[in-house]
């Protein structure tokens, strides 16, 4: 395998013409110089230069050479701006995990500032719930996974992630627009025992937090369909099939239906980032700081509208 350095000795001297000007740029002797250049035509088995008393000049095959050094050497400079640029955190690759109704709002915010502060950042988005992301955040394939956790269903936590949670976002009841509640603006889930519901499939343990939190209160639910999308939730619930569970977050869309408070201490999922502490990607402290300030804003307006 050619050795690089060597190659930029012979580059210098095709520059530069002699070996002492060579060795002036490179700062190094003539006789460095001049062993680094029998050691690569040593290596090629060809003459690179032709020798004279006074003179120095390159041979067809070093003319060539110093072609492909030139190209080396412009692909070493470039590859050295580009890590530059990673290390400063101008440029790179940030891989975030997110759950889905985290997309609608949250992310949006975080990444619009992110983003113009960052143009030359490459961006993947991976959608998932928690304990589908937190172990590809482990191994590595992820930065940052935006999380939440219900208290009703919390997930086992990994020692090699760290977690900060940013605010509580609750859990809303949907009801048609003509249902019995429709003009009540907080309720408690023990008045809609004997409803239909539009349930969920569960999230890591199986079982929904909606029957886990009916069981607490000495009742089942009477679980009529399912979905795990929350603009289909809300448009099942429009058309009277039955009143739901929605997290504040998953409430983009809430015409043609009543939206109450839910009186209940553990109905709320929290809302946070999981990280790794041996993550060196330099350009996470940038978004976790957006993240932070977009979790913020979106506290206010929850407090505003849902306190």
């Amino acid at each position: 395998m050619l050795n690089s350095a060597r190659l930029l000795v012979l580059l210098e001297i095709a520059r530069r013409g002699t070996i002492v000007a060579a060795a002036q740029a490179l700062h190094l002797s003539p006789s460095a110089i001049s062993h680094q250049l029998a050691r690569l035509e040593q290596e090629l088995g060809v003459a690179l230069v032709e020798r004279a008393p006074q003179s120095l000049r390159l041979t067809p095959a070093g003319i060539r050479l110093a072609e492909h050094a030139q190209a080396i050497a412009d692909l070493m400079a470039v590859a050295q701006d580009d890590l530059r640029a990673h290390a400063q955190g101008a440029a790179g690759v940030l891989r975030i995990g997110f759950f889905a109704s985290a997309g609608l709002d949250l992310l949006p915010r975080a990444l619009a500032s992110f983003a113009a502060g960052n143009p030359q950042v490459e961006l993947e988005l991976i959608m998932g719930q928690p304990h589908e992301l937190v172990p590809d955040l482990e191994a590595g394939r992820l930065d940052a996974a935006v999380v939440f956790e219900h208290p009703l269903d919390p997930w086992c936590r990994r020692a090699a992630v760290d977690v900060r949670m940013y605010f509580e976002e609750p859990q809303l009841v949907v009801v048609p627009l003509r249902h019995r509640l429709g003009r009540r603006s907080v309720v408690r889930l023990a008045e809609l025992e004997g409803e239909s519901w539009i349930g969920t499939h569960g999230g890591s343990t199986g079982e929904p937090v909606l029957e886990r939190a009916c069981a607490a209160e000495g009742f089942r639910p009477r679980v009529r369909c399912r979905s795990d999308h929350y603009q289909v939730t809300i448009n099942l619930a429009r058309a009277g099939m039955g009143v739901a569970l929605i997290p504040a977050l998953g409430l983009a869309d809430s015409a043609g239906v009543h939206v109450c408070r839910l009186d209940h201490p553990q109905l709320h999922r929290r809302i946070g980032v999981a990280t790794r502490a041996t993550n060196r990607n330099p350009v996470l402290r940038a978004f976790l700081a957006e993240l932070g300030a977009a979790a913020g804003e979106i506290r206010s307006l929850l407090d505003m509208r849902w306190a």
